[in-house]
């Protein structure tokens, strides 16, 4: 488990440090390069295998079209609101659900129609030489690949692979039901002719040519039907919006992968808005017509019957005796005429009643007629009625696909606004037609009181002849009401127009963005590494250079040994004019100056120990008795390691009797003492491992034993237990001249160096020196240290050495940038 000591923010260095880091990731070049390789072939298979991705748009113009039959003296009075208004509502209308629907069902684009790709089905539409037919009310294959293949200008062969299946689905586009069929399994082939009927159990189409279709022989195409409701739903998406500078203006954008078919969809929902807002504007009128039909159809059986009455009085009568001068025809014309103005008055009555209870019973103001076929041409009252229509009709339309309750809130505000002004309007003109009511009324009676005092049959003549005039005048009337309806609806054209419909010119692709792909790839091949070699740098807790070393202790750092150039521990003695050799003979030359400086004369005793095993102070004892030996000094190796003896297998030597042996008694000085082949240099190996080394290293047998080796040999090298695990080496300490505590480049924690550190203070190691081993000058641990391969010759002293290697480019760049920092 990590603890808050292996990161390295929580060291005691103050800062994070920057250049060794950089250094740390030119040593991990490679990762670098692996990763850029992957990432770039990575982004070239995505780029290649991605269909291309295609932007069309087209440009339309809302504005308020006038009709040229609105005049003063025309009776259709229509208004239809603002043109920001109506901008709104196009946009939400083609987004809508059911606006979509119309046009994805115009279209047929739940039949997909695909070509075979290297890397994937490409969208053939308006590429493919054919079409399929299809019976809407039949149940065709669902979401199943079908493969045509045309083997002649006149034949195809149709395919289906159903693989393992026994069943399959079945769409009916006609109720968008979806109903399961037996199959066989495996593949189903059958040659067909074009434009033949084909009548399978799962299938129900027609495959026609294009007129413009040529040279498709051998060319195989894939048919598929889709979900109706998913299409639907992927259509709208379309982009649609106002112009910021131009409200009246509206822009359609679409993206996908087949460019005729975004034209053809761009184009084909503004001709669907049109024609569904067209007859949104002809509502007006056809409510009218509607409603004068219905009345002409039930007056023309009254008008007939009032013509045969009064041709069945007139029979055998002298029609000049009964309209003559004082006998009636001038009275006739005249209560005629009051009749046609008391009709006039109570039909604008009664359109004001049946709208006032319209209103106040209704919500549904969409299929009102117009006032003006009752005769109202009070302005406000037509304008207020067009609006109300208008509004209901825009809102009925809106229900099927808007779900946002405050726009509903909008218009019902209005639309009560609306309602309000109108009942008041009502009001005012019932009192002012009630007065020319009652006017009208006098007039007839008085007219009437004349006709009494005629004879019987004029009386009677004027009777019939009233009621035929009266009925064939509302006839008339209501015709040419009709004929102004008629002209109105022909006359009126779309607030909706293209400025620029939808086009291929060339261009417009959208992506893949290759570049930008390219770009991540490079970005994301250089961060996963840098991110890697960062935490790498974070969670490392080991000394990887003499910085360290020196940021984390005061011990002074006497020497950087080299990674170990042999199978054995023998380096010096096998290369003795290696760069590690040199590394060694720059550590005696101190450890020289060391007893120099303290008056130290006679035998030396050096002990070499570490943190834990596996640093490599075996390695490093070997070597300086070796460097020792080889100065023709008389120098042995003591193995004190009793838990873990290894000293003896480099020298070919047996570990049977050894220092354990000398410390029970059993063996003398002279016995435990082995030649090996390097002269000058002696080994006294661990022998067998004690229950007790502890007690055997702190007895009086071993100070004994150090004495009489100091009269034997000049250099007395004791290869100690490490430190940092046991305390068999802090019973030796006070034998010994010189300590040397070895560390291991990326191999030590840095928290070992505590330990050292409080050993040190409390006096427990005196004449301590520490050791690098392991060093090499690779930017992946850090820069470099100034040492060469050690305090001798350093980089000057290659020309003595057995190994030059000529730097490559990238070592002498780095050693410039060291150079200059």
């Amino acid at each position: 488990m990590l603890d808050t000591k292996d990161f390295n923010f929580f060291e005691s260095q103050n800062s994070f440090d920057f250049k060794g880091f950089l250094l740390k990731i030119i040593g991990y070049w490679k990762w670098f390069v692996l990763s850029l390789i992957i990432t770039f072939v990575y982004a070239y298979n995505v780029n290649i295998r991605k269909e291309s991705i295609y932007g069309m748009e087209s440009l339309i113009v809302v504005e308020d079209q006038n009709n040229p039959f609105f005049t003063s003296n025309t009776s259709l009075v229509f208004n239809w609101g603002g043109t920001s208004d109506k901008v709104q509502t196009i946009i939400t209308t083609l987004k809508s659900r059911s606006h979509n629907e119309v046009v994805v069902d115009r279209l047929q684009y739940y039949i997909k129609y695909l070509k075979q790709g290297e890397y994937f089905y490409k969208d053939a539409y308006g590429e493919a030489p054919f079409y399929v037919e299809i019976d809407k009310t039949k149940g065709q294959l669902f979401g199943q690949l079908i493969k045509v293949k045309f083997i002649s200008p006149s034949q195809y062969k149709l395919s289906v692979d159903f693989g393992e299946a026994t069943s399959a689905k079945l769409v009916q586009y006609s109720d968008l039901s979806i109903t399961p069929v037996n199959v066989s399994g495996g593949e189903f082939s059958k040659v067909y002719k074009i434009n033949e009927s084909v009548d399978l159990p799962f299938l129900k189409l027609k495959v026609i040519i294009k007129p413009e279709a040529f040279d498709f022989t051998n060319q195989e195409y894939f048919v598929r039907f889709d979900d109706f409701n998913s299409t639907v739903a992927a259509y709208r998406g379309i982009d649609v919006s106002a112009d910021a500078k131009a409200l009246s203006v509206v822009r359609l954008q679409m993206e996908g992968p087949n460019k005729y078919r975004l034209v053809e969809y761009l184009n084909t929902t503004v001709d669907v808005l049109r024609k569904i807002q067209l007859e949104s504007k002809n509502q007006f009128a056809n409510n009218t017509i509607a409603f004068i039909d219905s009345t002409l159809r039930e007056m023309e059986g009254q008008i007939k019957e009032a013509e045969n009455e009064l041709k069945e009085f007139r029979r055998g009568k002298n029609i000049f005796e009964l309209e003559e001068e004082g006998g009636g025809g001038l009275l006739s014309a005249r209560l005629s005429g009051y009749d046609v103005e008391k009709d006039a008055i109570n039909r604008k009555i009664a359109y004001y009643n049946l709208l006032k209870n319209y209103l106040e019973k209704t919500t549904d103001y969409s299929k009102l007629p117009a006032p003006t076929v009752a005769g109202i041409d009070d302005p406000n009252v037509l304008g207020n009625v067009a609006k109300l229509i208008q509004l209901s009709a825009e809102r009925a339309n809106m229900s099927y696909s808007v779900k946002n309750k405050k726009m509903f809130s909008e218009f019902d505000v209005e639309m009560e606004s609306i309602k309000k002004v109108l009942i008041e309007n009502i009001a005012s003109a019932k009192s002012a037609l009630n007065l020319d009511a009652s006017l009208i009324n006098r007039n007839i009676a008085k007219a009437e009181g004349e006709a009494s005092l005629l004879p019987e049959n004029k009386q009677e003549h004027i009777k019939i002849t009233r009621k035929y005039n009266l009925k064939d005048k509302i006839y008339s009337t209501f015709l040419e009401k009709r004929s102004e309806a008629e002209i109105v609806k022909a006359a009126n054209i779309s607030d909706i127009n293209f400025l620029d419909p939808a086009k291929d010119v060339g261009g417009g692709l959208r992506g893949p963005k290759t570049s930008i792909n390219y770009i991540l790839a490079a970005m994301l091949g250089f961060l996963i590494p840098l991110l890697i070699v960062f935490v790498i740098t974070l969670l490392d807790n080991s000394i990887n250079t003499t910085d360290d070393i020196q940021k984390l202790t005061n011990i002074p750092l006497i020497g950087v040994v080299g990674k170990k150039n042999t199978d054995n521990n023998l380096s010096v003695f096998e290369k003795p004019k290696s760069p590690l050799a040199e590394s060694f003979r720059a550590i005696r030359s101190s450890l020289q100056f060391m007893y120099k400086k303290q008056q130290k004369d006679g035998s030396k005793i050096l002990m070499v120990t570490s943190s834990v095993s596996g640093e490599g102070k075996t390695f490093c004892s070997i070597n300086l008795a070796t460097v020792f030996a080889l100065s023709d000094k008389k120098t042995v190796i003591v193995g004190l390691d009793l838990r873990k003896p290894r000293i003896f297998g480099d020298f070919n030597i047996d570990n049977i009797t050894g220092v354990v042996n000398y410390l029970i008694g059993q063996k003398t000085i002279d016995e435990v003492i082995q030649k090996t082949h390097i002269q000058n240099l002696d080994v006294i190996p661990s022998g067998p491992i004690p229950p007790n080394p502890s007690e055997l290293l702190m007895s009086e047998a071993m100070g004994e034993m150090i004495a009489e080796l100091k009269t034997k040999y000049d250099y007395i090298v004791l290869d100690t237990p490490p430190v940092g695990l046991v305390s068999d080496a802090l019973e030796l300490a006070h034998f010994c001249d010189a300590t040397l505590y070895v560390t291991r480049q990326g191999y030590t924690k840095k928290g070992m160096l505590s330990v050292v550190n409080d050993k040190h203070k409390r006096g427990e190691l005196h004449n301590i020196s520490i050791v690098f081993n392991g060093f090499q000058n690779k930017a992946k641990y850090g820069y470099g240290y100034g040492y060469g391969y050690g305090y001798g010759y350093g980089a000057y002293g290659e020309a003595y050495h057995d190994e030059v290697q000529p730097k490559s480019g990238w070592r002498k760049l780095l050693d410039k940038f060291k150079k200059n920092s």
